[in-house]
C-alpha cells in the first residue's frame, strides 16, 4: 500500500501580509485572512538554535487550499531569510498535516533532509525541511490535533461564507467562533 502526503497549504513570504491579503483577495477572491502578529513559539529551534525571528502570519483559504502569508520584521536569521533577502517576496513552502508527528518528522530525518525549524505553538508541532533541492521550497509537517482542526475548519468556512464586500483581514484575536445562547424557559 502507498501512502500519499496530501498538501492543504501553500506558503508565501511577503513585505506585508496586510497588502498580500488584500492582493490575493482582489485577484483570487481568496480570504477573508486571519492575521497572528508578532506570533511567538513555546518552544522554538532554527538550525539547531533558539533563534526565533519575529514574525507575523495571515491564513486564509482559497476553495480548499489554505494560503498563508509570512512577514518578517527583524533581519535575525530564519527559513525565510534562507531564501529571501529583505525586501523580496515569493513562494516559500507546502504544508501536510500529520497525525504522529514525531514518526513522519523521522521519515524526513531518515531520508536526509535537514530540520530547518521545529516549534512548538498553540498546543502543536510542527517542522520544516529543507526541501529546496526536491521542490525549490521548503515542507513543512504540522500536527493535526482537534482544536487545530477545528480553528483550520472556523477559517474554511469563513471563507465558503465570505461575501466579498467586507474586509479581507480578520485580526485573529476578533474571531467569534461560537456564542452561547442563554437556555430559555
Amino acid at each position: 500500500m502507498t501512502t500519499t502526503y496530501p498538501l492543504f497549504q501553500q506558503a508565501y513570504f511577503v513585505r506585508s501580509i496586510d497588502e498580500a491579503a488584500r492582493r490575493w483577495a482582489d485577484a483570487f477572491g481568496a480570504g477573508p485572512f486571519f492575521m497572528a502578529r508578532h506570533h511567538k513559539a513555546d518552544e522554538f529551534r532554527y538550525r539547531g538554535t533558539s533563534t526565533e525571528a519575529d514574525v507575523s502570519y495571515a491564513f486564509g483559504y482559497l476553495g480548499d487550499t489554505m494560503i498563508q502569508f509570512i512577514e518578517q520584521h527583524d533581519d535575525q536569521p530564519s527559513i525565510y531569510r534562507d531564501m529571501f533577502a529583505d525586501g523580496e517576496e515569493g513562494f516559500h513552502h507546502i504544508a501536510y498535516l500529520v497525525s504522529d508527528f514525531a514518526a513522519e518528522r523521522q521519515r524526513w530525518l531518515d531520508m536526509g533532509y535537514e530540520l530547518a525549524t521545529e516549534l512548538y505553538a498553540d498546543e502543536v508541532n510542527a517542522a520544516y525541511f529543507d526541501t529546496r533541492a526536491l521542490n525549490g521550497a521548503f515542507t513543512e509537517i504540522h500536527g493535526d490535533p482537534p482544536h487545530i482542526m477545528g480553528l483550520f475548519g472556523v477559517w474554511k468556512r469563513a471563507h465558503e461564507a465570505w461575501d466579498r464586500t467586507t474586509s479581507p483581514i480578520v485580526e485573529i484575536e476578533d474571531i467569534a467562533t461560537y456564542r452561547r445562547a442563554p437556555l430559555l424557559g
